[in-house]
């Protein structure tokens, strides 16, 4: 069986501020500046759990630093932010945002060539570049240690990308997973070599996992963005003045400071 199709579909499921399931359809609603949105009172926020520290479940809620992040963007547009929690393709692929799904995506999500042919993106809000994870002790540091190995990576995000760009170099066999959690625990019960991904979530993971440890990362120079729909400029401009604010007057430091334990370089 192919690994891929060993991990349970991710359900399509959907949150407001307090974690609750509530339906995704609505009237549509206007908010602050005569921005247009699918749900009246509400900016609906496609993303994709769990990917912490940027949004994932703790007791019952879905909280993270991209959660923090829209929800200042919501009050800003005078509306409340809701969360639908739907697979990563969807998302990366612009049909969420295209079939009016949701407003926004907002998924820890790089700005790529591929995805602004999809829908647009925002002003760039936080830098990020890729690394590798392995259990701790293991040698493997660079991507030619990883020669008749196997590499883990996250269906449809720019790790993927990476491993595959240098599979055949590198002779290393890639193994996709349908989320972040999945491909790190395979690193940890040794289905796989290593995982790569996103230097901020491998960081957060070893936090609390000492078996396991980055060996090296690959100056990508991602930077996330949030998605709008193609051509939806008032949103698009309601989001970047926005991040404009909150970086100015230090709301941005304060939720990276929450989430990451430092301020942004």
């Amino acid at each position: 069986m192919k690994r891929a199709a060993a991990v349970l579909p991710a359900l399509a499921l959907v949150f407001g501020l307090a974690g609750c399931a509530q339906p995704t359809t609505g009237g549509g609603g206007t908010a602050a500046g005569g921005v247009q949105l699918i749900e009246s009172g509400h900016l609906t926020t496609c993303t994709h759990m769990d990917y912490k520290p940027f949004q994932f479940h703790d007791q019952g809620k879905i909280v993270g630093f991209d959660v923090d992040l829209v929800d200042l963007i919501a009050r800003d547009l005078g509306v409340q932010q809701k969360i639908v929690d739907t697979p990563f393709e969807g998302i990366q692929s612009g049909e969420d945002l295209n079939t009016r799904r949701c407003d926004v995506a907002a998924a820890a999500m790089s700005i790529t060539d591929v995805r602004e042919q999809n829908f647009d993106f925002s002003d760039p809000y936080f830098d990020a570049t890729q690394a590798l994870l392995t259990k701790k002790g293991s040698g493997l540091n660079s991507l030619q240690a990883l020669r008749g190995k196997k590499l883990g990576v996250q269906l449809s995000t720019t790790g993927e990308t990476y491993a595959n760009e240098n599979k055949a170099a590198n002779g290393y066999e890639v193994v996709q997973f349908e989320d972040l959690p999945l491909s790190v625990t395979a690193v940890q019960t040794g289905q796989i070599d290593a995982a790569i991904n996103d230097n901020s979530v491998l960081g957060d993971f070893i936090k609390n996992n000492p078996e396991v440890e980055i060996t090296t990362e690959f100056t990508t120079g991602d930077q996330y963005g949030i998605g709008v729909a193609t051509g939806n400029e008032a949103l698009r401009n309601a989001v970047n003045q926005s991040l404009k604010k909150m970086k100015e007057n230090g709301e941005y430091d304060a939720i990276y400071q929450k989430w990451f334990g430092k301020l942004p370089e």
